[in-house]
């Protein structure tokens, strides 16, 4: 039978609360005693019980010393770590200040390409300006010529387009007027085959008056 799974709280009854710290604390114990062994591990283990009774264990025969190595290593983790933060914090100082002067270069460069802020602006910066306007206009004016061109071949596949529902609407309109045609020449030709199909005249007065 699968047993259910233990809710995880408090044990209101105290004896059976404290029958259950024994056992736990006996194995937790025996747990660390097997990882010390197995492992090669320090291990210290320190528990209290509600009553204030201390229980210990230490793989090193002594909970203190352990416990001075943990601080020592608290100590060193702390001291590195605001090392780095410290250098964390400069490295991002010089990235933002040389974001700024280039941010600043920008946008007085932008301002000189539209012509304005260009009193303290020397011959050679001048030069730059007006090649760096004049590789924007080469630009441009072949972005243009692209749309153009694609638009010039947009209108001509349409022009194909109607062309040929032309030729078919005015072959559809052709299609009747031949058939109307083909059926006179049939019946024309139906009347001369005829042989009965005799043209006759009706007259009156005396024989040998016509």
């Amino acid at each position: 039978m699968v047993r259910g799974k233990r809710e995880m709280r408090r044990i209101e009854d105290a004896s059976s609360r404290q029958v259950t710290f024994t056992k736990r604390r006996g194995g937790l114990l025996k747990k660390a005693f097997e990882l010390s062994v197995l492992c090669d591990a320090e291990v210290a283990l320190v528990i209290f019980s509600t009553r204030g009774k201390l229980f210990e264990f230490s793989s090193r025969h002594c909970v203190q010393k352990t416990i001075d190595r943990y601080l020592m290593h608290s100590k060193d983790v702390a001291g590195g770590s605001k090392k780095d933060l410290y250098e964390n914090v400069q490295h991002l100082k010089s990235e933002t200040a040389a974001l700024e002067k280039e941010i600043e270069f920008l946008e007085s460069y932008n301002r000189k390409l539209l012509g304005d802020d260009l009193e303290a602006a020397s011959c050679q910066e001048l030069d730059e300006l007006k090649n760096q306007i004049e590789k924007g206009l080469s630009n441009i004016r072949a972005r243009k010529q692209r749309i153009l061109s694609d638009q010039i071949s947009e209108l001509k596949n349409e022009e194909m387009m109607l062309l040929k529902e032309n030729a078919i609407l005015r072959g559809k309109l052709k299609e009747p007027s031949q058939e109307k045609q083909s059926k006179r020449h049939t019946a024309t030709a139906e009347n001369i085959n005829d042989p009965m199909a005799v043209e006759t005249e009706l007259a009156i007065g005396r024989p040998g008056t016509r």
